[in-house]
C-alpha cells in the first residue's frame, strides 16, 4: 500500500506537472478589431474561439475592438496590440505613414467588398452606375476605394457617380429606401437588403479589381520576437475558416451558439456565411496566403489614384511564414 501510494503520488506529481506546463505554454494574446465582434464579418474567430482552437494552439487570446481599420493598424503598428484586423491592403496604406505593420494571413481569395445594386434600378451590370446613387461607409475606406478600382475598369471615375458615405448603419437604410440604387460594402449589408424584401443584383469587386478580403496583421517586432503566438492565431483562424467554406450551416449554429443574440436571425446568419464562403473566402491556392502579384497590382493602383503617395516594397507588406 506505501508502495502504491507513493506511485499515485508520482503520477499524480507528473500530471500536475504537464498540466502547468500545458498552461505555462498559452501565450497571452490581444487581438485588436475594427469592428465589434459579433458582426458576422468575424465569424471565423468567434467559431474558433468557440471551439477551442486558439487554445489548443497554445493562445489565449482576448479581443478588444478599435476605432477603425487605420486605428487598427496605428495601435498595432505601436505595440498596443499584438495582432489585429484590417484588409490585406491595410499595409500598402499605413506604411508609407511610418507604420510598421504587414499582413500575415488574409482570409480569403476574394474581395470584401461587393456591390450590390436594386434590380429595379435599370442597373444590369457596374457599366449602369454612371449617375446612379451609390451608398459606400465612408470616403477613406477600403470599400470605396475598391468601388473606384471597379469604377476604373469600365472607363469611369468618382466623379461619375454619386457615392454618399453614410456610415455602417446607412448603407442598407439608404438602398432599402431607394435613396441609392446601389453599395458598395461588405455581403451582411447585401444580404441584409434582400431580407428587407429588395430584390437584388450582386457583382463581387473581386472581377474587375484586384481588391481583397480581411488580414490579420501584426508589426514588424511582433513578428520577430513572438512568431510562435502569431502562427497560433493564424491556424486557428484558419482552421475555422475552412469549416465555413466546407459546412455553413454547421458553422452558422456554431456561431449562433457562441453569440446567441443572433437566433432569431439564424436565416440570414447562414445566408452571410454561405456567402462568405462563396464570394471571400474562396479561390485561394494556399488558404491564408498572401498573393504578391495581386499586392503589387493593387498598389500601383492607390499609388496612381493618389490613395497613397509612394510605393512601398511588396516584401515589406506581406509574409506567409505562418500560413505553411
Amino acid at each position: 500500500m506505501i508502495r502504491q501510494s507513493r506511485l499515485v503520488a508520482i503520477v499524480c506529481g507528473l500530471a500536475f506537472a504537464t498540466l502547468g506546463a500545458s498552461v505555462q505554454a498559452q501565450e497571452q494574446v490581444t487581438y485588436l478589431l475594427p469592428a465589434p465582434i459579433a458582426l458576422p464579418a468575424f465569424s471565423p474567430f468567434v467559431i474558433a474561439q468557440h471551439k477551442g482552437y486558439y487554445k489548443a494552439a497554445g493562445v489565449d487570446i482576448s479581443f478588444k475592438v478599435g476605432q477603425g481599420g487605420a486605428d487598427v493598424a496605428v495601435q498595432v503598428g505601436a505595440g498596443n496590440a499584438d495582432v489585429g484586423g484590417g484588409i490585406g491592403d491595410t499595409s500598402i496604406i499605413v506604411r508609407p505613414n511610418g507604420v510598421p505593420v504587414k499582413s500575415v494571413a488574409v482570409l480569403g481569395g476574394g474581395a470584401l467588398t461587393q456591390i450590390v445594386a436594386r434590380e429595379d434600378s435599370g442597373i444590369k451590370s457596374p457599366a449602369d452606375l454612371k449617375g446612379k446613387t451609390i451608398a459606400v461607409m465612408a470616403y477613406q475606406d477600403t470599400t470605396y476605394y475598391s468601388l473606384l478600382g471597379t469604377l476604373a475598369h469600365f472607363g469611369m471615375n468618382k466623379g461619375d457617380v454619386n457615392a454618399q458615405a453614410v456610415g455602417p448603419g446607412g448603407v442598407v437604410q439608404l438602398v432599402v429606401s431607394g435613396q441609392a440604387q446601389a453599395m458598395a460594402g461588405v455581403p451582411e449589408w447585401g444580404v441584409a437588403i434582400g431580407g428587407a424584401g429588395i430584390k437584388t443584383l450582386w457583382w463581387p469587386t473581386r472581377e474587375f479589381f484586384p481588391g481583397m478580403a480581411q488580414a490579420i496583421i501584426a508589426s514588424d517586432a511582433t513578428i520577430a520576437k513572438r512568431p510562435q503566438a502569431i502562427r497560433g492565431v493564424v491556424q486557428a483562424t484558419l482552421k475555422a475558416l475552412k469549416e465555413v467554406m466546407d459546412n455553413p450551416q454547421a458553422a452558422t449554429k456554431d456561431y449562433i451558439a457562441a453569440m446567441p443574440q443572433h437566433a432569431e436571425r439564424a436565416a440570414q446568419m447562414e445566408q452571410t456565411l454561405a456567402t462568405y464562403a462563396k464570394l471571400v473566402y474562396a479561390g485561394q491556392k494556399k488558404l491564408g496566403a498572401m498573393d504578391p502579384d495581386q499586392l503589387t497590382r493593387l498598389q500601383d493602383f492607390y499609388v496612381k489614384e493618389g490613395i497613397v503617395r509612394r510605393a512601398t516594397p511588396i516584401v515589406e507588406l506581406y509574409t506567409n511564414q505562418f500560413v505553411d
